[in-house]
């Protein structure tokens, strides 16, 4: 008889301990938030996944979330798939999202958005993809699931907080609530042990929010607010 593996990970890299984080299962990108990194398999974003930050509100800073990721995906284009709000050109710049390299697409129906959503992973020229999507089916998820890892870019369904009960195949998925210069994250799925509590991120905002003329801070930001930076 063989000697005992030394560990699980000598087994399938697919095997984790419930007590401690599992591994990607492929290659992540740096959140830019070092206490969120910590709290993720493989220390960032995965690629070649589905990722689901589930928002309490559209604008409450989930771009800014993910734009220190976004920076670093070599130049390729970043398909931004049915944002619900107007994107602010002038600050994307700011937080690190080259305009130029931002692909808008507003597809009428929903099967096109989720046609485009997979067609866009399959081909691989994106370095990310932003799906905003209220309701979208399990079936449809796992679908997209599929799709991303025959690539390797980052992919989020952004999708609302009230989703969060749903059943859903992605490989991560988080909660995100606003708080005073930032967000709670909770990690609600993940290879590893349940989170304990929530994880207060402070964003970086573009210095165009830093603006002695902005309007007064509120405790939730109003409809009128877009993804990144308020409207002058």
């Amino acid at each position: 008889m063989g000697a005992l593996p030394a560990s699980l990970d000598a087994i399938h890299p697919g095997l984790w301990r419930a007590s401690q984080l599992g591994r990607a299962s492929g290659h992540t990108v740096d959140t830019g938030y070092e206490a969120l990194s910590a709290e993720l398999p493989g220390g960032g974003w995965p690629q070649g996944a589905l990722a689901e930050p589930l928002i309490q509100q559209t604008g409450i800073g989930e771009l800014r979330l993910l734009a220190p990721a976004l920076a670093t995906v070599g130049g390729r284009p970043l398909a931004f798939l049915q944002p619900p709000q107007l994107l602010n050109a002038l600050a994307l710049p700011h937080i690190g999202v080259p305009v130029d390299k931002v692909l808008l697409l507003r597809p009428r129906l929903s099967a096109d958005a989720l046609w485009s959503a997979e067609q866009i992973l399959k081909a691989g020229s994106c370095g990310a993809l932003i799906f905003w999507q209220e309701a979208i089916r399990a079936d449809s998820l796992r679908r997209l699931q599929l799709a991303a890892r025959s690539g390797s870019a980052l992919f989020f369904v952004v999708r609302p907080l009230i989703r969060a009960t749903d059943p859903s195949p992605a490989e991560l998925r988080l909660t995100v609530r606003p708080r005073p210069e930032g967000v709670s994250v909770e990690v609600i799925k993940r290879k590893g042990p349940s989170m304990a509590g929530n994880l207060p991120i402070e964003l970086r905002p573009s210095p165009l929010l830093l603006s002695p003329h902005r309007r007064t801070a509120r405790v939730m930001p109003d409809k009128a607010m877009e993804l990144v930076g308020e409207r002058r």
